[in-house]
């Protein structure tokens, strides 16, 4: 008996070492037809991870600290000492568009983190239910949506503090209005197929119906939107921060390091240059992988080029 014990154990284990295995290869298998179907989102997608990994890991990539600096080395060109050359207050180049990369994750994933969080609630309570509640804040939306983003920003920093986290608030706050419509018309779509008015017809609660039909279909448009998005605030940031109403000084963002190389631009374009190419090459990754995940993930466009 403890020998056919032994060997149904050992079956299981071989089975789901198996399964482990096939998964792991269809797994591979996928991402390696990503790569092939989709290259400019392939591309994208690893600037996204690699984007993370500076952000988080920036202290120890960069050769000095943001905010050391050296009279005497001021305005330097590119060397072996500085990649990206000096500022004018000796400070690295390279090490500031590093820890500038942190700044765009923290705000920037924060930001959509806050607004897939709003959006999904208003979007999926707004379609689920209809009627007059549905009315009422499609209208408290529309509002939402005439505000000029920027001149809102600037109006809300200014009255309050600068810090990152009033920013994350009030970017995410303000895309949130936006992806909501998005989310409320793939609810509305939903709740009228055949399997959420069986549930319904069984007895199943509105909060069972939401959680177990609606939310799981929603899921791949919320994922859409959110990555689309991101590069957009990224450069929203990096606007707010060029205009002075970026995360304060002295931590260093892509914006204001644009903002603070205007006097010297002309006779030391580097100090443009590196923090502006940083910035464009961020969004349009962002832009390309947020498309290339539209196709894969929306059954309309899955199997288009």
């Amino acid at each position: 008996m403890a020998n056919v014990a032994d060997q149904a154990t050992l079956k299981d284990v071989s089975g789901r070492l198996g399964n482990q295995r096939t998964g792991v290869g269809r797994r591979w298998k996928s991402l390696r037809r990503f790569v092939r179907t989709k290259p400019l989102g392939a591309a994208g997608g690893f600037v996204v991870l690699l984007l993370l990994f500076v952000g988080l890991f920036a202290g120890v990539l960069a050769p000095y600290a943001f905010d050391d600096f050296d009279v005497r080395a001021r305005l330097q060109g590119p060397s072996a000492d500085h990649l990206f050359g000096t500022d004018e207050q000796g400070r690295d180049v390279f090490s500031r568009v590093l820890f500038g990369a942190r700044t765009s994750v923290l705000i920037g994933f924060g930001a959509i983190a806050v607004s897939t969080v709003v959006a999904t609630i208003i979007g999926v309570t707004s379609g689920y239910f209809g009627g007059w509640f549905d009315i009422i804040l499609q209208r408290i939306i529309d509002i939402w949506l005439s505000f000029p983003n920027l001149i809102f920003i600037i109006f809300v920093i200014a009255i309050f503090s600068r810090s990152t986290f009033n920013l994350v608030i009030v970017l995410g706050l303000l895309v949130s209005a936006g992806s909501s419509r998005i989310i409320r018309s793939v609810a509305i779509s939903i709740k009228e197929m055949q399997y959420v008015e069986a549930a319904r017809a069984g007895g199943a609660s509105h909060y069972r119906v939401i959680s177990r039909h609606v939310l799981p279909n929603v899921v791949p448009i919320v994922i859409i939107t959110a990555s689309v998005q991101i590069g957009a605030v990224i450069l929203t940031e990096s606007s707010l921060s060029f205009l002075g109403y970026g995360p304060p000084p002295p931590f260093p963002s892509w914006g204001r390091m644009l903002q603070e190389s205007q006097t010297q631009m002309t006779q030391h374009p580097n100090l443009a240059l590196f923090p502006g190419i940083a910035s464009t090459i961020v969004v349009y990754s962002f832009n390309m992988f947020g498309d290339a995940l539209r196709d894969i993930l929306d059954p309309r466009l899955r199997g288009s080029r």
